[in-house]
């Protein structure tokens, strides 16, 4: 049963929402592009890598940690619902908040991520829940509801 059918209790908590298809695509084309390069680099002929320059392998070594750090972020994104409050990890910050203040969560058509109405009048990114889950995002919608109002 989904932690909403007894929220009053805090049964099923803690619960944790991530997306999956953001999850999922970059883990595939991260994953491909990394053996594609790792395969390009030991198929080039020895006296072809040999050219490269410490500063150009230093280069893309660079660049390929940077691309695994945005890969870490994409990944770690969550929306974890514990008895006395809300975390939000959006990439590499961490946001807790209190069951008080958070209103309300909304994912308002086209919109691409959720977002919490909070009671100081802002609102903040929720990356836990993305639109492009379709039903899953929805359903993850429906019980972070209920977690809120109970």
């Amino acid at each position: 049963m989904p932690a909403a059918s007894d929220a009053g209790s805090g049964a099923g908590l803690p619960r944790t929402f991530r997306p999956l298809a953001t999850r999922m695509a970059a883990t595939l084309f991260g994953g491909m592009l990394l053996v594609i390069s790792l395969a390009a680099w030991f198929l080039l002929a020895a006296e072809i890598r040999d050219r490269f320059t410490p500063f150009q392998i230093g280069t893309m070594v660079f660049f390929g940690l940077l691309l695994f750090s945005v890969w870490w972020g994409l990944v770690r994104s969550r929306i974890t619902a514990t008895t006395d409050k809300l975390v939000v990890v959006n990439g590499f910050r961490r946001h807790d908040y209190d069951w008080a203040q958070v209103l309300a969560v909304r994912l308002p058509s086209g919109a691409p991520w959720a977002s919490l109405d909070l009671a100081d009048g802002t609102t903040a990114t929720a990356l836990g829940i993305q639109s492009s889950d379709g039903d899953r995002a929805r359903a993850h919608l429906r019980e972070l509801r209920a977690l809120i109002d109970r």
